[in-house]
């Protein structure tokens, strides 16, 4: 039994071995649960590391017996019998692989259900940033019940400094089927299951860009179904939250000018069923929320920087972006599509 357990123990500590020892262009952007930024990471990480350091003992330990058994008892031409001696019957064996490996997984099933029971247990402080994240097929919606925000795809929270904690715990929903949480930095994988709430949290402890990733097949492009998270200083944080709280910059519907035709082109049509813009007639919740769009840096859930020639390229055929989204081809005139393009742009 211990060998198996060292075998199936070696890719891991292998892998291990590669991660802690590449150093990327930009740490910060690599999702290496190996170099952790939060508390629920630290504690992940703490356990991964004794795991690997008892499972790759026993795998140094047998592998040492296996060459000192192949070295030892080699075949010698002077060897009369190609067997070495025999042995029946040994009850100190038997107990010895048997409670060895019984007393190791005991060990190891109490380290992980500490760090579980510490992850799960814990309780949200005064001053707790409440998130509601909704895995669709296939992006991810963020609702801020306390600040009255919603945005997609880029989750911004505080950054949590050791003098002031300031922990953002996440309830997770799905609209569709099984999706899966994950910023490896920041916290473990967490699935978000139709009927069935979840829940996660995080704090973070410097600022900056985290990337994430659905990390349960959800369908076609379960691979393009990206996340961001934002850490942001208090201040840096506030400014944000305001500003997603406001309303859309009010275009005026005017044909005269193509901001204006582009936002009766999108009143008009069927985007409204599925996107909503705060102090519009659109009120959809099938699709993001548009209200401040270009405050985004990526399109469809990552798969694509939010720029104007991307930003039309989506509207007009979003199966050369992300093969198999479910948001349709609008088939819109060359002017509509211009047009519609340009009122979007003003959405900040």
């Amino acid at each position: 039994m211990l060998a198996r357990v060292a075998w199936a123990a070696l890719p891991v500590f292998l892998i291990a071995l590669v991660a802690v020892a590449a150093e990327p262009h930009d740490p910060a952007l690599v999702p290496n649960i190996f170099k952790p930024d939060s508390t629920p990471a630290d504690h992940i990480y703490g356990v991964a590391l004794f795991v690997l350091t008892v499972t790759g003992a026993i795998f140094v330990a047998v592998f040492s017996l296996l060459v000192y058994a192949i070295v030892r008892y080699r075949a010698k031409p002077e060897d009369d019998s190609h067997e070495p001696a025999q042995v029946y019957g040994s009850n100190q064996i038997e107990l010895a692989w048997t409670v060895i490996p019984v007393l190791i997984v005991v060990m190891l099933f109490l380290a992980t259900a500490r760090v579980i029971a510490q992850i799960q247990d814990a309780p949200p402080p005064p001053g707790t940033i409440n998130v509601t994240a909704v895995g669709h097929q296939f992006w991810w919606e963020f609702r801020y019940p306390d600040l009255g925000i919603v945005t997609a795809n880029e989750l911004h929270v505080p950054v949590s400094e050791p003098a002031e904690s300031t922990p953002t715990f996440l309830k997770l929903l799905s609209a569709d089927t099984d999706h899966s949480f994950w910023v490896p930095r920041l916290a473990g994988k967490t699935d978000l299951i139709p009927n069935h709430p979840n829940s996660t949290w995080i704090d973070p402890h410097h600022t900056g860009l985290y990337l994430g990733q659905c990390a349960q097949y959800c369908g076609t492009q379960h691979g393009l179904m990206l996340l961001r998270v934002y850490v942001d200083s208090r201040e840096d944080f506030k400014a944000w939250a305001n500003a997603q709280a406001a309303p859309a910059l009010v275009t005026s519907t005017d044909s005269n000018s193509e901001a204006g035709y582009g936002r009766k082109v999108f009143e008009t049509t069927s985007c409204i069923n599925c996107h909503a813009v705060k102090g519009t007639v659109a009120d959809g919740r099938f699709g993001p929320d548009l209200t401040h769009l270009m405050s985004r840096k990526t399109l469809a859930s990552g798969a694509a920087d939010n720029t104007p020639e991307k930003l039309k390229q989506w509207i007009k055929d979003p199966d050369s972006i992300k093969p198999g989204s479910l948001m349709p081809a609008m088939r819109l005139t060359e002017k509509d599509l211009n047009a519609l393009t340009a009122y979007l742009l003003t959405l900040r």
